[in-house]
């Protein structure tokens, strides 16, 4: 897509679905899922929103609506259509590797299609913000924990990863996905993503431990029998991994009160949370 195109599609308000082609995954179509409010201008906030197993962008674009409205807020779901991009590994893990195992070049993973899609809103003039708000909920939230261990942090003014399944336990001692190991990251690159300010977003009912969507694979039960167990899990081994390379960990976490497994309700705790918008 080139930017005057993506320009001409988002001059109208509202809602507007855009097919887009990555350019170092020309065989994986993806689909932008866009709101443009009335009270838009190009110097208001970006906020890029990763959706959940369920592959339902429009959805999760449809949840920042009244923030949109509310503060002028672009919003754009980068949507991974399960035909195009089948499966945990090449979505919620970043299609890393190749299926004979080899590594894929960095700038071929899912985890940076963001920051492409993000540059493309930049040249198109859509916005004029240096930097842009990620936030994903569980399926959406591995991918985005994931996305900030292995790409550049300089166009994201905030990142949210909310109730993930599981994590990749920030040490290059055990290998991806697991932990970071194996894939050419270094030692600057876990202190990078230790130092930067992510949020981890945990509803605090979202205890379930039989759910069909629960990741329950070995390494997954290792960090708790539930959701809100791991994301308490993976923050005490982001501080302890900190403690150990001699470096800072500015990770918080922070609780959404009486909300489960429930994509739509912590897009509002979120969007309250970065923008004071009330949930409707």
């Amino acid at each position: 897509m080139k930017p005057e195109e993506l320009a001409t599609t988002l001059a109208a308000n509202g809602r507007a679905s855009i097919s887009y082609i990555d350019p170092f995954n020309p065989e994986r179509p993806l689909m932008l899922e866009c709101y443009r409010p009335e009270t838009h201008t190009p110097d208001k906030p970006v906020v890029i929103v990763q959706h959940g197993m369920n592959r339902n962008g429009h959805d999760y674009c449809n949840a920042w609506v009244p923030a949109a409205d509310a503060r002028g807020l672009v919003v754009v779901a980068i949507t991974f259509p399960e035909a195009s991009w089948p499966g945990p590994d090449l979505y919620n893990n970043g299609n890393v590797r190749e299926k004979d195992g080899a590594v894929r070049p960095r700038e071929s993973w899912s985890q940076a299609i963001p920051g492409r899609a993000f540059a493309l809103l930049r040249a198109s003039g859509v916005t004029t913000c240096d930097k842009a708000y990620l936030w994903g909920h569980s399926a959406g939230g591995q991918f985005v924990h994931r996305l900030m261990a292995t790409q550049p942090h300089d166009m994201f003014e905030s990142v949210g990863a909310a109730n993930a399944g599981w994590y990749s336990v920030p040490t290059l001692d055990l290998p991806y996905p697991q932990g970071l190991g194996g894939i050419g990251l270094v030692r600057d690159d876990v202190a990078k993503l230790l130092a930067y300010p992510m949020i981890i977003f945990a509803g605090d009912l979202d205890t379930e431990t039989a759910s069909d969507n629960l990741p329950r694979h070995e390494a997954a039960m290792a960090l708790g029998p539930h959701r809100v167990a791991r994301a308490h899990t993976y923050l005490a081994r982001g501080r302890a991994e900190a403690a150990r390379l001699g470096v800072v960990c500015n990770w918080r976490l922070i609780v959404a009160p009486g909300i489960g497994h429930q994509g739509m309700r912590m897009s509002a705790f979120a969007a309250f949370h970065w923008f004071g918008v009330e949930a409707p």
